[in-house]
């Protein structure tokens, strides 16, 4: 919202935004109402963690805790309820869902807002294919409670009814910038940076010295794929590389790869899901790992989440999901904004004037 813009809460611009909202709500007791007839249980995870997560580019609020003596504590908003849902896995519950309430700093533009809603879930003892039918039904029941027959965004259409096309990232790298993403990528998931560089540059994208593996990777994904996907219908880019994985599981057909998949509608990136991660020691050696480049690109670090890593040893096979709501109703009321959806937007700082796209 520019500066001479009205507010979000002044009247006529309220009455503008209130049909929208208002869908909102009718979505979000449509998804209550569709996992309790699953049997699946609603938790509330606390906002406040230890860690936000351990991804290298996720940036989060940091505050403190002050005990009665004085003495303070860093405590975390988190950046999704992923931690506290597995822990509750380990708990022993089998299937759960949550609404949260997410927060992530260095985000705000059409896409993004530094406080938004996420809807997680997972099955325990389930395969990661059956959140692909899980996504189906869940954008069709959005599409239903906003009246609509298909998503819209920025001049694109993608129809929420159709069956969704399957598109695996080596699929997309063929196709859309003409490299053999596979080739760079050893069985132990080791990566040739050189090899992938060759193919980024080839297809017309700029290559840096200090350019690693995961930075070409990103450059191709976001530039050549990204907006080709979801046309015409949702698509699911599946089989990611273990390195862009660091919640997954390899994938039993080829360990190059890890059970994760990303959901897309007209270009949107929706969802993303795994085959759940269950080894304590791995997990413990992707996060160094992604720490360490969060250390090198921004200096700084979160914490690892210890409690985590315990109850990672004794969680269940599962799979699960991180869905954004707010980009959901974006898409089913064809809101040019994700702020369009939100009831009470945040305050727009100064630092975050101009926000990502």
């Amino acid at each position: 919202m520019s500066a001479s813009a009205s507010p979000w809460w002044s009247p006529h611009r309220h009455a503008d935004r209130r049909p929208a909202l208002l869908t909102r709500n009718r979505i979000v007791a449509a998804l209550r109402g569709h996992f309790a007839e699953q049997d699946f249980v609603e938790v509330e995870a606390a906002a406040l963690q230890v860690s936000p997560g351990n991804e290298a580019h996720l940036s989060a609020f940091a505050t403190l805790a002050i005990g009665h003596d004085g003495a303070e504590s860093p405590l975390y908003l988190h950046t999704s309820p992923e931690f506290a849902c597995k822990k509750l896995l380990a708990a022993g519950e089998t299937r759960l869902f949550s609404l949260a309430r997410v927060f992530r700093n260095r985000e705000r533009g059409p896409l993004h807002h530094p406080e938004f809603s996420m809807l997680e879930w997972y099955r325990a003892g389930e395969d990661y294919e059956v959140l692909m039918r899980d996504c189906a039904d869940i954008l069709a029941l959005a599409a239903d409670e906003a009246k609509v027959r298909s998503f819209r965004f920025r001049g694109r259409e993608s129809d929420p009814f159709a069956p969704f096309e399957r598109l695996t990232l080596a699929e997309a790298f063929e196709r859309h910038a003409g490299i053999d993403l596979l080739a760079t990528i050893g069985l132990d998931g080791s990566t040739d940076r050189d090899a992938l560089a060759a193919g980024v540059a080839a297809c017309g994208l700029r290559v840096a010295p200090d350019d690693r593996w995961a930075d070409l990777f990103s450059r191709v994904l976001v530039a050549l794929i990204e907006p080709r996907l979801g046309d015409g219908r949702p698509t699911l880019l599946c089989e990611y590389p273990v390195s862009e994985a660091a919640l997954a599981r390899p994938s039993a057909r080829d360990p190059r790869v890890a059970e994760r998949f990303e959901l897309y509608a007209c270009g949107v990136e929706l969802a993303n899901a795994f085959g759940e991660l269950t080894d304590p020691h791995e997990q413990r050696r992707r996060f160094e790992a992604e720490m360490a480049e969060k250390a090198r690109i921004y200096g700084e670090t979160y914490p690892i989440d210890e409690d985590f890593l315990a109850a990672l040893a004794i969680m269940p096979e599962a799979s699960g999901i991180a869905l954004g709501l707010d980009r959901l109703v974006m898409l089913a009321v064809g809101a040019p904004r994700i702020d369009d959806v939100i009831w009470t937007p945040v305050a727009e700082t100064p630092a975050a004037k101009g926000g990502n796209a």
